[in-house]
């Protein structure tokens, strides 16, 4: 769920996840934490190994993301190094546990504005696409995913792409910081959109 902190992942998840008796299970977590000022990326990948050894101890395959090279986003650029660190965490604990990794960090067609929601900070659509991709990749499954282009940049001005900043900056910045602040998280009070498991999709024959 959008906005949950590793510690809250770990309190709140991993005990309905075992629950199901899964045989795989997917990972991807901290990134709220790394881009929070003060933060020690060592810190939440301690805590983030606390899922990975109780999700494995039964048994289960645990694929586990490494975080994003940020260095394309003039957003996040800064938190390049921060987020390096908790990638090679993220790769320890995965050798240790000896889970697959699922390498954001690796895949570079990410490293592309057009991939990323407008708030900036999550995938769109085409970016959930390319990185189903390379999960299946990583986990050696067939599949008929096929690679997604985005559309061509549209020519624009400095003047334009600053207004655009500035729309951004009111839109998701400024109640990103007040956040911050109050000491809140997008993730407060957040349910699942589905509590109850339930078959997905059509079965592959």
């Amino acid at each position: 769920m959008r906005g949950k902190l590793i510690r809250e992942i770990v309190a709140e998840q991993v005990e309905p996840a075992l629950a199901l008796r899964p045989d795989l299970v997917t990972l991807s977590a901290g990134g709220n934490d790394v881009i929070r000022l003060g933060t020690d990326p060592d810190l939440i990948a301690a805590r983030c190994e606390l899922a990975v050894r109780r999700l494995t101890r039964d048994g289960a395959q645990v694929v586990l993301f490494t975080g994003v090279d940020v260095g394309f986003s003039p957003v996040l650029r800064h938190l390049r190094g921060k987020v390096a660190i908790y990638t090679e965490n993220m790769r320890a604990i995965a050798a240790r546990y000896d889970c697959v990794v699922a390498d954001l960090w690796g895949l570079t067609e990410i490293r592309d504005v057009r991939m990323w929601a407008p708030d900036r900070l999550h995938l769109n659509a085409l970016g959930h696409h390319t990185v189903a991709r390379m999960v299946l990749s990583s986990l050696n499954v067939p599949n008929a995913l096929e690679p997604q282009r985005p559309e061509p940049m549209p020519g624009t001005t400095w003047r334009r792409a600053r207004t655009e900043d500035l729309a951004w900056a009111r839109e998701y910045l400024v109640p990103w910081v007040l956040r911050r602040v109050r000491h809140q998280s997008s993730g407060d009070h957040v349910l699942p959109k589905r509590p109850e498991a339930a078959p997905f999709g059509r079965l592959q024959p």
